[in-house]
């Protein structure tokens, strides 16, 4: 038999038994099955194998063996499969906030499932685990949940984990969600108003102008230095982002760059003047120099702001909806305001536009009837 490649496993089999081999960190290892050579216990060992190069993979790998001999006494259970998409999944999306889902999900199968092996699950008990999902989530969340499921089997079944998809008809069907409600123009300029001369919070006014001007993720204008834009201010490069204390790229991991308004370039120029800052500095950071907290900013400035001038409150991050929907409503070609944002136009129009007019209007069909003319209520 040859030598296994590097990080790969090999099934081989001495007097009728099954066994792997492979090297891991210039270590050979081999390790018997205890099974005998049939087409059945082949599907097995490669099941296995797939688990240990996707250990090696990630780095979690068990140098004692002890987890891939207790593999063979009882079969992966569900937990464990969803353990080892998690550890791929911190690879290929570091993102702590989306991991935070994965968390969770994990917390709901262990809770559910406990040790259910993946080789006895059947569609049945994934619809149980969906309506059982469905009394702790919201249905938008739990759909998101079981997406997740989804993905998980289809990663386990490319590796050999599992044979079928359980999961792959088991959905959720999600209410219609009302379309987002942007600030009118009247609304937009009682903000500004409100901020601009503050006594405590006239500080915020020219991050607050920049989120209503540019459309820009909350995170984005809080990441912004000045570095990412233009000696004369003209230009602006949107291609990282600050939350929770990290910075990281932008929620779709694409930059943008674009002109700005020939107000914010003014102002962005007489603050460059006023602060000589370097270029590493923060365009917004907070009275104490640091970057701006979005909870306390939402929950003391925004809120407070807004009450004051009499606004129905909505979350800062509608500052964006906000931008698009005007844009939009003034006849800004749907492709550049998605490029301005950072979105596809099928997204845009779908999570972000929101009504700034009246909206569709009712074609008087039956107005100039006689009959009835006013009164909506039936004859006696």
């Amino acid at each position: 038999m040859g030598r296994s490649n590097k990080g790969k496993v090999s099934i081989s089999e001495q007097r009728g038994w099954l066994r792997l081999r492979w090297t891991y960190q210039k270590r050979r290892y081999e390790m018997s099955l205890s099974l005998p050579d049939t087409v059945t216990n082949r599907a097995l060992a490669q099941q296995r194998a797939a688990i240990i190069e996707a250990d090696m993979l990630s780095g979690q790998f068990d140098e004692t063996l002890g987890k891939y001999r207790e593999i063979g006494q009882g079969g992966l259970s569900v937990v464990e499969l969803f353990e080892r998409f998690m550890a791929y999944k911190r690879r290929e999306v570091p993102d702590p906030r989306t991991l935070e889902k994965y968390e969770g999900l994990l917390k709901h199968l262990q809770s559910y499932f406990r040790n259910r092996q993946v080789q006895t699950l059947t569609e049945a008990n994934c619809f149980e685990f969906r309506d059982w999902l469905l009394e702790q989530l919201a249905p938008r969340t739990a759909s998101e949940r079981l997406s997740i499921m989804r993905a998980c089997w289809k990663w386990g079944s490319d590796r050999g984990m599992v044979r079928s998809n359980p999961w792959a008809g088991v959905k959720v069907k999600v209410p219609p969600k009302q379309p987002p409600k942007p600030f009118s123009r009247n609304e937009v300029k009682r903000i500004l108003e409100g901020f601009n001369g503050h006594a405590r919070y006239g500080y915020y006014y020219g991050f607050v102008f920049f989120l209503l001007s540019t459309g820009c993720r909350t995170g984005e204008a809080i990441g912004l230095k000045w570095k990412h834009l233009s000696d004369k201010c003209e230009r602006v490069w949107i291609g990282e982002t600050y939350s929770r204390g990290k910075r990281k790229s932008t929620k779709t991991n694409q930059a943008r760059e674009f002109m700005l308004t020939p107000k914010l370039r003014k102002g962005l120029q007489a603050l460059r003047a006023e602060l000589k800052p370097d270029p590493e500095d923060l365009v917004f950071p907070s009275r104490r120099g640091g970057p701006i907290d979005d909870h306390n900013f939402r929950n003391r400035a925004w809120k407070s702001v807004l009450k004051e001038v009499r606004v129905e409150y909505r979350k800062s991050y509608n500052t964006r909806h906000t931008f698009v929907s005007h844009a939009i409503d003034g006849k800004v070609p749907p492709v550049e305001v998605a490029e301005l944002t950072g979105h596809k136009e099928e997204t845009l129009f779908k999570n972000y536009l929101g009504k700034t007019g009246k909206g569709a209007q009712l074609p008087p069909l039956w107005d100039d009837e006689e009959e009835n003319d006013d009164d909506l209520n039936a004859a006696s």
